[in-house]
Protein backbone atom coordinates (compact mmCIF):
# COMPACT_ATOMS: atom_id res chain seq x y z
CA UNK A 1 0.00 0.00 0.00
CA UNK A 2 0.89 3.50 -0.80
CA UNK A 3 2.42 5.95 1.90
CA UNK A 4 -0.51 8.71 0.67
CA UNK A 5 -3.32 5.74 0.87
CA UNK A 6 -1.97 4.86 4.14
CA UNK A 7 -1.52 9.12 5.26
CA UNK A 8 -5.40 9.31 3.90
CA UNK A 9 -6.78 6.87 6.25
CA UNK A 10 -7.26 3.82 4.30
CA UNK A 11 -4.94 1.56 7.19
CA UNK A 12 -4.91 2.61 10.48
CA UNK A 13 -4.02 -0.22 11.88
CA UNK A 14 -5.64 -0.44 15.57
CA UNK A 15 -8.58 1.36 14.81
CA UNK A 16 -9.41 -1.49 12.04
CA UNK A 17 -8.71 -3.99 14.45
CA UNK A 18 -11.03 -2.29 17.50
CA UNK A 19 -13.67 -2.01 14.35
CA UNK A 20 -13.38 -5.50 13.76
CA UNK A 21 -13.09 -6.64 17.32
CA UNK A 22 -16.94 -4.58 17.94
CA UNK A 23 -18.26 -5.20 14.67
CA UNK A 24 -18.17 -8.97 15.46
CA UNK A 25 -20.31 -8.62 19.19
CA UNK A 26 -23.35 -6.91 16.81
CA UNK A 27 -24.41 -10.43 15.95
CA UNK A 28 -27.81 -9.20 13.84
CA UNK A 29 -28.13 -5.98 15.31
CA UNK A 30 -28.48 -3.21 12.74
CA UNK A 31 -25.77 -0.61 11.85
CA UNK A 32 -27.78 1.83 12.13
CA UNK A 33 -28.67 1.18 16.01
CA UNK A 34 -25.34 -0.52 17.13
CA UNK A 35 -23.50 2.95 15.72
CA UNK A 36 -24.87 5.01 18.58
CA UNK A 37 -24.38 1.74 21.49
CA UNK A 38 -20.38 1.72 20.24
CA UNK A 39 -19.84 5.60 19.72
CA UNK A 40 -21.28 6.41 23.01
CA UNK A 41 -18.95 3.86 25.22
CA UNK A 42 -16.46 5.28 23.04
CA UNK A 43 -17.10 8.79 23.99
CA UNK A 44 -17.45 8.07 27.94
CA UNK A 45 -14.32 6.01 28.14
CA UNK A 46 -12.66 8.92 26.60
CA UNK A 47 -14.17 11.64 28.75
CA UNK A 48 -13.36 9.07 31.59
CA UNK A 49 -9.73 8.63 30.82
CA UNK A 50 -9.14 12.21 30.43
CA UNK A 51 -10.55 12.60 33.90
CA UNK A 52 -8.54 9.90 35.29
CA UNK A 53 -5.29 11.62 33.77
CA UNK A 54 -6.12 14.89 34.97
CA UNK A 55 -7.18 13.59 38.47
CA UNK A 56 -3.43 11.66 38.68
CA UNK A 57 -1.93 14.91 38.13
CA UNK A 58 -3.73 16.47 40.85
CA UNK A 59 -2.90 13.62 43.33
CA UNK A 60 1.23 14.52 42.19
CA UNK A 61 0.92 18.03 42.55
CA UNK A 62 -0.95 17.66 45.89
CA UNK A 63 1.18 15.16 47.22
CA UNK A 64 4.64 16.70 46.30
CA UNK A 65 6.03 18.25 49.35
CA UNK A 66 7.96 21.07 47.29
CA UNK A 67 4.93 21.60 45.18
CA UNK A 68 2.86 25.18 45.90
CA UNK A 69 -0.31 22.99 46.02
CA UNK A 70 1.00 20.49 48.39
CA UNK A 71 -1.62 19.14 51.04
CA UNK A 72 -0.57 17.37 54.05
CA UNK A 73 -3.81 15.39 55.34
CA UNK A 74 -4.46 12.31 52.65
CA UNK A 75 -8.19 13.37 53.53
CA UNK A 76 -8.02 16.65 52.15
CA UNK A 77 -5.97 15.67 49.39
CA UNK A 78 -8.77 13.12 48.12
CA UNK A 79 -11.59 16.21 48.52
CA UNK A 80 -9.01 18.46 46.48
CA UNK A 81 -9.01 15.32 43.62
CA UNK A 82 -12.63 15.32 44.03
CA UNK A 83 -13.26 19.21 43.55
CA UNK A 84 -15.39 19.39 40.63
CA UNK A 85 -14.01 22.72 40.18
CA UNK A 86 -10.74 21.54 39.54
CA UNK A 87 -11.39 19.75 36.28
CA UNK A 88 -14.08 22.22 34.86
CA UNK A 89 -10.87 25.00 35.07
CA UNK A 90 -8.76 23.23 32.77
CA UNK A 91 -12.01 22.45 30.31
CA UNK A 92 -12.22 18.42 31.47
CA UNK A 93 -15.42 17.17 31.83
CA UNK A 94 -16.56 15.90 35.37
CA UNK A 95 -17.15 12.34 35.70
CA UNK A 96 -18.90 11.27 38.46
CA UNK A 97 -17.58 8.05 40.52
CA UNK A 98 -20.51 5.64 39.21
CA UNK A 99 -19.30 6.89 35.12
CA UNK A 100 -15.60 6.19 35.73
CA UNK A 101 -14.53 3.31 33.13
CA UNK A 102 -12.99 1.59 36.53
CA UNK A 103 -16.53 1.16 37.59
CA UNK A 104 -18.20 -0.05 34.09
CA UNK A 105 -15.73 -2.24 33.63
CA UNK A 106 -16.11 -3.46 37.05
CA UNK A 107 -19.91 -4.40 36.16
CA UNK A 108 -19.94 -5.50 32.74
CA UNK A 109 -20.41 -8.78 33.35
CA UNK A 110 -23.91 -7.79 35.27
CA UNK A 111 -26.85 -8.44 33.90
CA UNK A 112 -27.80 -4.56 35.04
CA UNK A 113 -24.89 -3.46 33.18
CA UNK A 114 -27.07 -1.58 30.85
CA UNK A 115 -28.97 -0.18 33.71
CA UNK A 116 -25.24 0.98 34.92
CA UNK A 117 -24.37 2.36 31.52
CA UNK A 118 -27.72 4.91 31.29
CA UNK A 119 -26.94 5.86 34.78
CA UNK A 120 -23.55 6.82 33.91
CA UNK A 121 -24.64 8.69 31.05
CA UNK A 122 -27.61 10.29 32.67
CA UNK A 123 -24.64 12.07 35.61
CA UNK A 124 -22.31 12.66 32.83
CA UNK A 125 -25.16 15.06 31.31
CA UNK A 126 -26.14 16.46 34.56
CA UNK A 127 -23.10 17.59 35.52
CA UNK A 128 -22.03 18.53 31.88
CA UNK A 129 -24.78 21.11 31.04
CA UNK A 130 -23.10 21.66 27.57
CA UNK A 131 -23.85 17.40 26.92
CA UNK A 132 -27.55 18.13 27.90
CA UNK A 133 -29.53 15.74 25.65
CA UNK A 134 -26.71 14.30 23.93
CA UNK A 135 -25.71 11.05 24.75
CA UNK A 136 -27.47 8.05 23.64
CA UNK A 137 -29.37 6.28 27.24
CA UNK A 138 -31.23 3.13 25.86
CA UNK A 139 -28.35 0.42 27.05
CA UNK A 140 -31.02 -1.02 29.33
CA UNK A 141 -33.15 -2.16 26.67
CA UNK A 142 -34.46 -5.75 26.14
CA UNK A 143 -33.12 -5.87 22.58
CA UNK A 144 -29.66 -5.08 23.11
CA UNK A 145 -27.58 -8.11 24.66
CA UNK A 146 -26.18 -7.46 27.85
CA UNK A 147 -23.19 -10.28 27.94
CA UNK A 148 -22.16 -8.61 24.33
CA UNK A 149 -21.97 -5.31 25.88
CA UNK A 150 -20.36 -6.35 28.45
CA UNK A 151 -17.81 -7.57 26.18
CA UNK A 152 -18.12 -4.61 24.01
CA UNK A 153 -16.93 -2.86 27.13
CA UNK A 154 -13.84 -4.64 27.70
CA UNK A 155 -13.01 -4.39 23.84
CA UNK A 156 -13.31 -0.71 23.73
CA UNK A 157 -11.41 -0.59 27.30
CA UNK A 158 -8.25 -1.87 25.80
CA UNK A 159 -7.11 1.35 23.78
CA UNK A 160 -6.71 4.63 25.87
CA UNK A 161 -7.85 7.33 24.60
CA UNK A 162 -8.08 10.26 26.79
CA UNK A 163 -4.59 10.33 28.97
CA UNK A 164 -2.38 13.40 28.02
CA UNK A 165 -0.38 11.11 25.67
CA UNK A 166 -3.21 9.56 23.58
CA UNK A 167 -4.73 13.26 23.29
CA UNK A 168 -1.55 14.39 22.12
CA UNK A 169 -1.94 11.85 19.59
CA UNK A 170 -5.73 12.54 18.94
CA UNK A 171 -5.95 8.78 19.13
CA UNK A 172 -9.13 9.62 19.94
CA UNK A 173 -10.11 11.44 16.87
CA UNK A 174 -8.69 8.51 14.68
CA UNK A 175 -10.86 5.79 15.87
CA UNK A 176 -14.22 7.76 16.27
CA UNK A 177 -13.59 9.34 12.58
CA UNK A 178 -12.54 5.26 11.89
CA UNK A 179 -15.58 4.13 12.87
CA UNK A 180 -17.84 6.83 11.76
CA UNK A 181 -16.39 5.69 7.69
CA UNK A 182 -17.15 2.17 8.78
CA UNK A 183 -20.52 2.94 9.82
CA UNK A 184 -21.63 4.55 7.17
CA UNK A 185 -20.36 1.80 4.70
CA UNK A 186 -22.07 -0.51 6.59
CA UNK A 187 -25.25 1.45 6.87
CA UNK A 188 -24.95 1.69 2.61
CA UNK A 189 -27.11 4.43 1.57
CA UNK A 190 -28.62 6.04 4.87
CA UNK A 191 -24.32 6.55 6.24
CA UNK A 192 -24.44 9.37 3.75
CA UNK A 193 -26.78 11.20 5.92
CA UNK A 194 -23.86 11.17 8.72
CA UNK A 195 -20.94 11.47 7.34
CA UNK A 196 -18.68 12.66 4.50
CA UNK A 197 -15.72 11.03 3.36
CA UNK A 198 -12.62 12.82 5.16
CA UNK A 199 -10.43 12.84 1.79
CA UNK A 200 -13.44 15.23 0.47
CA UNK A 201 -13.63 17.38 3.32
CA UNK A 202 -9.86 18.04 3.30
CA UNK A 203 -10.09 19.16 -0.21
CA UNK A 204 -13.02 21.27 0.86
CA UNK A 205 -10.92 22.86 3.56
CA UNK A 206 -7.61 22.93 1.85
CA UNK A 207 -9.52 25.37 -1.10
CA UNK A 208 -11.04 27.24 1.71
CA UNK A 209 -8.50 27.80 3.67
CA UNK A 210 -10.89 29.00 6.81
CA UNK A 211 -7.87 30.55 8.79
CA UNK A 212 -10.66 32.91 10.12
CA UNK A 213 -13.96 34.25 10.91
CA UNK A 214 -17.29 32.70 10.93
CA UNK A 215 -17.95 28.68 9.86
CA UNK A 216 -21.30 27.72 9.00
CA UNK A 217 -23.01 24.48 7.95
CA UNK A 218 -26.62 23.64 7.44
CA UNK A 219 -26.17 20.19 7.25
CA UNK A 220 -23.63 19.61 9.36
CA UNK A 221 -23.88 15.57 9.59
CA UNK A 222 -21.24 14.31 12.33
CA UNK A 223 -19.22 17.47 12.12
CA UNK A 224 -16.38 16.02 9.61
CA UNK A 225 -16.27 19.62 8.02
CA UNK A 226 -15.81 20.91 11.54
CA UNK A 227 -13.28 18.67 12.82
CA UNK A 228 -11.62 19.30 9.58
CA UNK A 229 -11.51 23.26 9.60
CA UNK A 230 -9.70 22.86 13.54
CA UNK A 231 -7.43 20.53 12.28
CA UNK A 232 -6.23 23.43 9.50
CA UNK A 233 -5.74 25.99 11.15
CA UNK A 234 -3.98 24.42 13.80
CA UNK A 235 -1.47 22.82 11.14
CA UNK A 236 -1.09 26.39 9.68
CA UNK A 237 -0.12 27.63 12.88
CA UNK A 238 -3.62 29.50 13.73
CA UNK A 239 -5.57 29.89 16.67
CA UNK A 240 -8.38 28.33 17.12
CA UNK A 241 -10.26 30.76 18.68
CA UNK A 242 -10.08 32.57 15.27
CA UNK A 243 -13.00 30.86 13.54
CA UNK A 244 -16.24 30.47 15.31
CA UNK A 245 -18.33 27.68 14.02
CA UNK A 246 -22.19 27.30 13.42
CA UNK A 247 -23.77 24.00 12.15
CA UNK A 248 -27.48 22.75 11.76
CA UNK A 249 -28.76 18.95 11.44
CA UNK A 250 -32.37 17.58 11.02
CA UNK A 251 -31.66 14.36 12.01
CA UNK A 252 -31.89 14.60 16.12
CA UNK A 253 -29.32 11.16 16.35
CA UNK A 254 -27.11 12.65 13.66
CA UNK A 255 -27.50 15.76 15.59
CA UNK A 256 -26.10 13.50 19.11
CA UNK A 257 -23.21 11.96 17.24
CA UNK A 258 -22.07 16.26 15.97
CA UNK A 259 -22.57 17.15 19.57
CA UNK A 260 -19.84 13.93 20.57
CA UNK A 261 -17.58 14.42 18.03
CA UNK A 262 -17.00 18.02 18.65
CA UNK A 263 -17.18 17.80 22.45
CA UNK A 264 -14.59 14.71 22.59
CA UNK A 265 -11.99 17.48 20.75
CA UNK A 266 -12.81 20.13 22.40
CA UNK A 267 -14.43 22.47 19.91
CA UNK A 268 -16.91 24.99 21.16
CA UNK A 269 -19.86 25.51 18.58
CA UNK A 270 -23.09 26.92 18.42
CA UNK A 271 -24.76 23.39 16.74
CA UNK A 272 -28.06 23.60 16.18
CA UNK A 273 -31.09 20.84 15.98
CA UNK A 274 -33.66 21.50 13.03
CA UNK A 275 -34.78 21.92 9.36
CA UNK A 276 -32.65 24.44 7.65
CA UNK A 277 -35.01 25.10 4.97
CA UNK A 278 -38.62 25.17 7.15
CA UNK A 279 -36.87 26.41 10.85
CA UNK A 280 -33.28 27.98 10.15
CA UNK A 281 -31.81 28.56 13.57
CA UNK A 282 -29.02 30.96 12.12
CA UNK A 283 -31.31 32.99 9.99
CA UNK A 284 -29.34 36.17 10.53
CA UNK A 285 -25.60 34.68 9.93
CA UNK A 286 -23.39 35.57 7.42
CA UNK A 287 -20.77 33.70 7.46
CA UNK A 288 -16.91 34.01 6.05
CA UNK A 289 -16.52 30.41 5.13
CA UNK A 290 -19.03 27.74 4.48
CA UNK A 291 -18.45 23.71 3.82
CA UNK A 292 -21.08 21.35 3.28
CA UNK A 293 -22.80 18.13 1.55
CA UNK A 294 -26.44 18.11 1.60
CA UNK A 295 -28.11 15.18 0.68
CA UNK A 296 -27.60 14.70 -3.12
CA UNK A 297 -31.11 15.30 -5.55
CA UNK A 298 -33.30 15.44 -2.12
CA UNK A 299 -37.11 15.02 -3.56
CA UNK A 300 -38.66 15.29 0.36
CA UNK A 301 -37.58 18.71 1.32
CA UNK A 302 -41.88 20.31 1.01
CA UNK A 303 -40.28 22.44 -0.76
CA UNK A 304 -44.11 23.24 -1.75
CA UNK A 305 -44.45 24.76 1.54
CA UNK A 306 -41.58 27.39 0.48
CA UNK A 307 -42.81 28.53 -3.05
CA UNK A 308 -42.17 32.68 -2.56
CA UNK A 309 -39.42 32.33 -0.08
CA UNK A 310 -36.84 35.02 0.10
CA UNK A 311 -34.01 32.99 -0.19
CA UNK A 312 -34.88 32.19 -3.78
CA UNK A 313 -33.44 35.63 -4.88
CA UNK A 314 -32.32 33.49 -8.62
CA UNK A 315 -35.54 31.33 -9.23
CA UNK A 316 -37.55 29.03 -7.40
CA UNK A 317 -36.06 25.47 -7.00
CA UNK A 318 -38.35 22.63 -8.38
CA UNK A 319 -40.53 20.70 -5.36
CA UNK A 320 -38.64 17.40 -6.62
CA UNK A 321 -35.02 18.22 -6.14
CA UNK A 322 -33.48 20.35 -3.61
CA UNK A 323 -30.24 20.94 -5.22
CA UNK A 324 -30.73 24.12 -5.91
CA UNK A 325 -32.74 24.87 -2.59
CA UNK A 326 -29.16 24.11 -0.98
CA UNK A 327 -27.20 26.29 -3.35
CA UNK A 328 -29.35 29.69 -2.78
CA UNK A 329 -29.24 28.11 0.88
CA UNK A 330 -25.75 28.81 1.12
CA UNK A 331 -25.49 31.97 -0.81
CA UNK A 332 -27.90 33.46 1.28
CA UNK A 333 -25.93 32.90 4.56
CA UNK A 334 -22.15 34.09 2.64
CA UNK A 335 -21.17 37.48 4.37
CA UNK A 336 -19.89 40.06 1.45
CA UNK A 337 -16.35 38.62 1.42
CA UNK A 338 -17.61 34.99 2.09
CA UNK A 339 -17.00 31.67 0.45
CA UNK A 340 -18.89 28.93 -0.35
CA UNK A 341 -17.56 25.14 -0.98
CA UNK A 342 -20.07 22.56 -1.30
CA UNK A 343 -21.09 18.90 -2.82
CA UNK A 344 -23.59 18.02 -4.99
CA UNK A 345 -25.09 15.92 -7.42
CA UNK A 346 -23.12 15.77 -11.41
CA UNK A 347 -26.68 16.42 -12.80
CA UNK A 348 -26.78 20.11 -11.19
CA UNK A 349 -24.04 21.17 -13.19
CA UNK A 350 -26.10 20.72 -16.65
CA UNK A 351 -29.80 19.78 -15.78
CA UNK A 352 -32.63 21.76 -17.44
CA UNK A 353 -35.53 20.71 -15.86
CA UNK A 354 -37.85 22.18 -13.98
CA UNK A 355 -36.28 25.42 -14.02
CA UNK A 356 -33.06 24.18 -13.08
CA UNK A 357 -31.06 25.61 -15.48
CA UNK A 358 -32.78 29.24 -15.22
CA UNK A 359 -32.00 28.96 -11.80
CA UNK A 360 -28.36 27.91 -13.14
CA UNK A 361 -27.51 30.67 -15.83
CA UNK A 362 -28.72 33.04 -12.84
CA UNK A 363 -26.13 32.22 -11.01
CA UNK A 364 -23.78 32.34 -13.40
CA UNK A 365 -24.53 35.48 -14.82
CA UNK A 366 -24.61 36.96 -11.26
CA UNK A 367 -21.05 35.98 -11.06
CA UNK A 368 -21.03 34.15 -8.34
CA UNK A 369 -19.41 30.81 -9.43
CA UNK A 370 -15.53 30.77 -8.77
CA UNK A 371 -14.48 27.22 -9.52
CA UNK A 372 -16.45 23.85 -10.69
CA UNK A 373 -14.70 20.20 -9.90
CA UNK A 374 -15.76 16.98 -11.41
CA UNK A 375 -14.71 14.28 -8.83
CA UNK A 376 -13.99 10.85 -9.50
CA UNK A 377 -16.49 8.22 -9.37
CA UNK A 378 -17.11 5.86 -5.99
CA UNK A 379 -15.58 8.41 -3.25
CA UNK A 380 -18.49 8.02 -0.95
CA UNK A 381 -20.44 5.26 1.38
CA UNK A 382 -24.03 6.32 0.33
CA UNK A 383 -24.65 6.87 -3.06
CA UNK A 384 -23.11 5.74 -6.63
CA UNK A 385 -24.44 9.07 -8.42
CA UNK A 386 -21.59 10.68 -9.45
CA UNK A 387 -20.58 14.06 -7.83
CA UNK A 388 -19.07 17.59 -8.03
CA UNK A 389 -17.68 20.20 -5.98
CA UNK A 390 -19.19 23.95 -6.43
CA UNK A 391 -17.07 27.35 -4.84
CA UNK A 392 -19.52 30.74 -4.73
CA UNK A 393 -18.29 33.38 -3.37
CA UNK A 394 -19.71 36.93 -3.43
CA UNK A 395 -16.50 38.97 -4.20
CA UNK A 396 -14.22 37.80 -6.91
CA UNK A 397 -12.54 41.40 -6.76
CA UNK A 398 -11.33 40.17 -3.32
CA UNK A 399 -8.47 42.36 -2.38
CA UNK A 400 -6.61 39.47 -0.77
CA UNK A 401 -6.69 37.58 -4.35
CA UNK A 402 -6.14 38.81 -8.06
CA UNK A 403 -9.60 40.30 -9.63
CA UNK A 404 -11.16 36.98 -11.28
CA UNK A 405 -14.65 39.04 -11.89
CA UNK A 406 -16.06 37.52 -15.65
CA UNK A 407 -13.70 34.02 -14.82
CA UNK A 408 -14.64 30.65 -13.58
CA UNK A 409 -11.74 27.75 -12.71
CA UNK A 410 -12.83 24.22 -14.45
CA UNK A 411 -10.90 21.17 -12.40
CA UNK A 412 -11.46 18.35 -14.37
CA UNK A 413 -10.30 15.64 -11.41
CA UNK A 414 -11.95 12.42 -12.41
CA UNK A 415 -9.14 10.70 -13.04
CA UNK A 416 -7.42 11.09 -9.94
CA UNK A 417 -8.11 8.62 -6.56
CA UNK A 418 -7.03 5.61 -5.47
CA UNK A 419 -9.13 2.48 -4.91
CA UNK A 420 -8.71 1.87 -0.85
CA UNK A 421 -11.00 -1.83 -1.56
CA UNK A 422 -13.48 -2.98 -4.26
CA UNK A 423 -16.02 -0.24 -3.42
CA UNK A 424 -14.67 3.35 -2.45
CA UNK A 425 -12.19 5.17 -3.94
CA UNK A 426 -10.25 8.30 -2.17
CA UNK A 427 -8.23 11.15 -2.81
CA UNK A 428 -4.58 11.04 -1.65
CA UNK A 429 -2.82 13.71 -0.03
CA UNK A 430 -0.96 14.75 -3.17
CA UNK A 431 -3.57 14.85 -5.34
CA UNK A 432 -5.26 17.37 -2.61
CA UNK A 433 -2.80 19.62 -2.88
CA UNK A 434 -2.54 19.72 -6.54
CA UNK A 435 -6.07 20.40 -6.63
CA UNK A 436 -5.66 23.16 -3.88
CA UNK A 437 -2.81 24.40 -5.05
CA UNK A 438 -4.13 25.02 -8.69
CA UNK A 439 -7.01 26.65 -7.46
CA UNK A 440 -4.35 29.25 -5.07
CA UNK A 441 -2.30 29.82 -8.20
CA UNK A 442 -5.70 30.38 -10.24
CA UNK A 443 -7.50 33.08 -7.69
CA UNK A 444 -3.68 34.63 -6.90
CA UNK A 445 -2.03 33.18 -3.85
CA UNK A 446 1.49 32.82 -5.40
CA UNK A 447 2.86 29.95 -8.21
CA UNK A 448 1.92 30.52 -12.00
CA UNK A 449 -1.40 29.08 -13.27
CA UNK A 450 -1.70 27.60 -16.77
CA UNK A 451 -4.04 25.73 -18.70
CA UNK A 452 -3.51 22.11 -18.65
CA UNK A 453 -5.75 19.93 -21.20
CA UNK A 454 -8.07 17.68 -19.72
CA UNK A 455 -7.23 19.00 -16.55
CA UNK A 456 -8.13 22.73 -15.94
CA UNK A 457 -9.52 25.68 -17.59
CA UNK A 458 -9.83 29.36 -16.92
CA UNK A 459 -12.96 30.31 -18.99
CA UNK A 460 -14.79 33.59 -18.96
CA UNK A 461 -18.88 33.77 -18.89
CA UNK A 462 -18.70 34.61 -22.81
CA UNK A 463 -17.82 30.91 -23.35
CA UNK A 464 -20.08 29.54 -20.70
CA UNK A 465 -22.90 31.26 -22.39
CA UNK A 466 -21.88 29.45 -25.61
CA UNK A 467 -22.57 26.21 -23.39
CA UNK A 468 -26.10 27.31 -22.26
CA UNK A 469 -24.53 28.19 -18.73
CA UNK A 470 -23.84 24.02 -18.08
CA UNK A 471 -20.89 24.11 -15.80
CA UNK A 472 -19.47 20.65 -16.67
CA UNK A 473 -15.79 20.76 -16.69
CA UNK A 474 -15.20 18.50 -19.29
CA UNK A 475 -17.40 20.68 -21.81
CA UNK A 476 -13.64 23.40 -21.07
CA UNK A 477 -11.10 21.24 -20.28
CA UNK A 478 -10.77 19.36 -23.43
CA UNK A 479 -9.10 16.12 -23.61
CA UNK A 480 -5.88 15.44 -22.18
CA UNK A 481 -3.00 14.83 -24.94
CA UNK A 482 -0.63 12.19 -24.30
CA UNK A 483 2.64 12.12 -25.58
CA UNK A 484 3.09 8.73 -27.29
CA UNK A 485 6.59 6.64 -27.28
CA UNK A 486 8.48 5.72 -30.50
CA UNK A 487 6.92 1.80 -29.62
CA UNK A 488 3.96 2.94 -28.70
CA UNK A 489 3.67 4.09 -31.98
CA UNK A 490 5.58 1.59 -33.87
CA UNK A 491 3.12 -0.79 -31.79
CA UNK A 492 0.06 0.80 -33.00
CA UNK A 493 1.27 1.81 -36.68
CA UNK A 494 1.66 -1.99 -37.08
CA UNK A 495 -1.84 -2.55 -36.03
CA UNK A 496 -3.30 0.21 -38.06
CA UNK A 497 -1.55 -1.69 -41.13
CA UNK A 498 -2.68 -5.24 -40.61
CA UNK A 499 -6.42 -3.63 -40.05
CA UNK A 500 -6.18 -1.72 -43.48
CA UNK A 501 -5.21 -4.96 -45.44
CA UNK A 502 -8.22 -7.25 -43.56
CA UNK A 503 -10.66 -4.50 -45.21
CA UNK A 504 -8.67 -4.28 -48.37
CA UNK A 505 -8.92 -8.23 -48.52
CA UNK A 506 -12.90 -8.28 -47.63
CA UNK A 507 -13.17 -5.70 -50.28
CA UNK A 508 -12.03 -7.94 -53.07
Amino acid sequence: MTKSKRDNGANLGFEQKLWQAADKLRSNMDAAEYKHVVLGLIFLKYISDAFEDHRAMINREASDPKSEWYVKEPQERYEVMEDRDEYMAANIFWVPKEARWDFLKKNAKQPLIGKVVDSAMDTIEKDNPSLKGVLPKDYARPTLDKARLGELIDVVGTIGLGDSENRSKDILGRVYEYFLGQFADAEGKKGGQFYTPRSIVKLLVEMLEPYKGRGFDPCCGSGGMFVQSEKFVQAHGGKIGDISIYGQESNPTTWRLCKMNLAIRGIDADIQWGDSFHNDQHKDLKANFILANPPFNDSDWKGELLRDDARWKYGTPPVGNANFAWVQQFIHHLAPNGIAGFVLANGSMSSNTSGEGEIRKNIVEADLVDCMIALPTQLFYNTMIPACLWFVTRDKKNSKFRDRRGQVLFIDARKMGVLVDRRHRELTDEEIQKIAKTYHAWRGEGGKYEDVKGVCKSAKLDEIREHSHILTPGRYVGVEEIEEDEEAFEERRKNQYWIEAAIAVRSK
